[in-house]
């Protein structure tokens, strides 16, 4: 028999905390159904066999890791309540559906690939298929159906069947799983019959289950194969362990590393090179290539040729980290010094190989703790290339400035009528610690670097946890101009959703102005685009920005898209709104070049933004024309 879920009732109060123990228990006593959960929520596309593994696999991992203090967990009102409140099963259920959310993704070269989304480990099964009973007609038309959902809308429609969730709790876990649109989810899960009753078949129990062999020929090919590979692996090695004319250890390799001339230059303290003094007063360019070398290490080989040794051969002790797209091998050839000198509790030194920055850092006491970070760089010049992370300790982040750097000062971006607050700077360039944009939790402040150079120009740049600080712009993408803190004052804290990615710099673009209905207060929509070193991994994000609220509300974001960036400077996109009146509007707003704009259901305007309303639930989509009746979509 299936085990009952657990029945709950919402009610106001903190998540209740869940530990190992009450977790484990929840899982004993329930496996059945949840293995059952995650059956009917994996894709059938990867075979009743790998099916059936892959549900057993996912309940049997989704116990808390460690015997840690126990986590908080919301329970979401289930149908038929007055029985007790779960913790333990709520929580190994949100981890049930979102492993099996995780397993029905695609592979992509893009990204690593989740633990759900690979065989599993354990249990295994040798030579045998497994699949659960067959069920009749009903049962296979209903698996077609769910076939055809998308990952996120199969999970609603078993969480309603099997679980009984009414809708705001179908949205609650799914949310918690990671599903970007729940709504969409449980629009697409309406367009399949509510037959429930069926998802309790034996066709869809992965703990009753039939047996058959695999492929008997087959297997005995394959061993065949593997034993006639062996053979011939043991015959070469010998051959080529022979004496004579063959080939040696290293084949056709050059003799080892360290007797290669590059290899061995770049290993040499003597040999980097170094930009003189004034180099870059004369050259026709501003970039890392005319920094000169500065620090008061400078002239401590033993120090250099430790750096260019772990940089060649970072030891298993090294903490290595590298920005996105970044490689992390040795040194082509002799690379330029930029830094080396004492900073707080480190000695440092900065290199730099025409496409990397390079960063050392060892302590100053003891011979444990070296960190090696790479930074690409490549194609840099003027204020990309005017100032480096030297170090950041406690929260708080030093910055080491090009020499054309005239001053230095903090903004903090969320108050735009404060002053700036000058930073000292030492004969080298180093600036004076200052704090850091947060890493977690509210964001209260966000500090920026204004640099003003020899011309008088300012720049702004901020950290985003990488060697290079990304250069803050504003103004239309094809012709962006320098930031001023105004630019960014709701937007900044958005800029935490691109920390470590690589960025190179961040633009934020005001595209319209709106009046909004009943109040006639005025609103804006901003697109900001963030643009990578590597070139891939652009993130665009539209925010919607009232006057009294603190920061933006986001209402649209696209990665690796071309819309808001310099190839394409448009966008559109929309949102819902309660007046203060407790009506709900649909708003929504396009670039300049948008002449019209038409919704979902049926309203349409000339001009480039859009205010009709509407119900809190309904969905609508926008589309805009072009003046050449181009249709733009959304930002997605």
């Amino acid at each position: 028999m299936q085990s009952q879920p657990p029945q709950s009732a919402s009610a106001p109060g903190p998540a209740p905390v869940v530990d190992v123990e009450q977790a484990e228990a929840a899982l004993v006593e329930h496996y059945p159904r949840l293995v059952r959960l995650a059956y009917l929520v994996l894709p059938p596309s990867l075979g009743r066999n790998r099916r059936v593994l892959t549900a057993h696999a996912l309940t049997q991992r989704s116990l808390p890791r460690g015997r840690k203090p126990g986590v908080a967990v919301a329970i979401p009102a289930q149908q038929g309540g007055g029985h007790r409140r779960d913790p333990g099963y709520a929580y190994v259920r949100l981890q049930v559906v979102r492993g099996a959310l995780d397993a029905g993704l695609p592979l992509t070269w893009r990204s690593w690939p989740r633990r759900a989304q690979l065989p599993p480990l354990l249990p295994q099964v040798r030579g045998l298929r497994l699949f659960p009973r067959s069920g009749g007609a009903d049962e296979l038309a209903l698996d077609q159906r769910l076939a055809k959902l998308s990952g996120a809308a199969r999970a609603a429609y078993v969480l309603r069947g099997l679980e009984a969730l009414d809708e705001a709790g179908v949205r609650m876990i799914l949310t918690a799983a990671g599903c970007d649109d729940p709504d969409d989810a449980l629009a697409e899960a309406d367009a399949v019959e509510a037959r429930y009753a069926l998802l309790a078949s034996p066709e869809f129990d992965p703990c009753s289950l039939h047996a058959r062999p695999t492929d008997l020929m087959r297997r005995r090919q394959h061993l065949k194969a593997a034993g006639v590979a062996a053979l011939a692996t043991l015959v070469c090695g010998a051959l080529l362990g022979l004496p004579g004319d063959g080939w040696g250890p290293d084949g056709a390799a050059a003799p080892p590393y360290a007797q290669n001339p590059a290899a061995q230059a770049a290993l040499d303290p003597g040999k980097l090179t170094v930009a003189a003094t004034g180099a870059w007063r004369r050259s026709a360019r501003t970039d890392f290539s005319v920094w000169p070398a500065r620090g008061s290490l400078v002239d401590d080989k033993a120090l250099l040729r430790r750096a260019l040794a772990v940089w060649a051969r970072p030891g298993e002790s090294v903490q290595v980290s590298a920005t996105p797209g970044t490689p992390s091998g040795a040194p082509p050839g002799p690379a330029q010094l930029l830094y080396a000198g004492e900073v707080d509790a480190a000695r440092v030194v900065l290199l730099y190989d025409g496409l990397r920055i390079v960063r050392y850092a060892e302590p100053k006491e003891g011979t444990s703790g070296a960190a090696l970070d790479f930074a690409r760089v490549d194609g840099a010049s003027g204020p990309e290339a005017s100032a480096l992370v030297v170090n950041r300790a406690d929260g708080n982040v030093r910055y080491l400035t090009a020499p054309w750097v005239r001053s230095a000062a903090v903004r903090d971006l969320l108050k735009p009528a404060g002053q700036a607050l000058a930073l000292r700077r030492d004969a080298d360039g180093v600036t004076e610690p200052f704090a850091g944009p947060a890493q977690s939790g509210r964001c209260t402040s966000w500090n920026a670097l204004r640099m003003r150079d020899h011309s008088g120009a300012v720049r702004m740049v901020t950290d985003l946890g990488e060697l290079t600080p990304a250069r803050l712009t504003a103004g239309r993408p094809e012709a962006p101009r320098e930031a001023a803190p105004a630019d960014w004052t709701k937007s900044a804290c958005s800029l935490a959703s691109v920390r470590s990615h690589g960025v190179r710099s961040v633009n934020s673009w005001a595209y319209a102005r709106q009046t909004l209905p009943e109040t006639g207060a005025a609103a804006q929509w901003v697109c900001t685009r963030a643009e990578t070193w590597r070139g891939a991994g652009s993130r665009s994000l539209a925010q919607f920005q009232t006057a009294d609220g603190p920061t933006g509300a986001v209402a649209a974001k696209a990665e690796d898209s071309p819309a808001c960036g310099p190839r394409e400077p448009r966008v559109l996109a929309g949102v819902r709104w309660k007046s203060p009146g407790g009506n709900w509007y649909l708003l929504g707003a396009g670039s300049k070049d948008v002449t019209s704009l038409t919704a979902s259901g049926g309203d349409q305007v000339q001009g480039n933004v859009l205010a009709a309303g509407t119900e809190r639930t309904a969905r609508a989509r926008l589309t805009g024309t072009l003046a050449d009746g181009t249709k733009v979509p959304t930002l997605r």
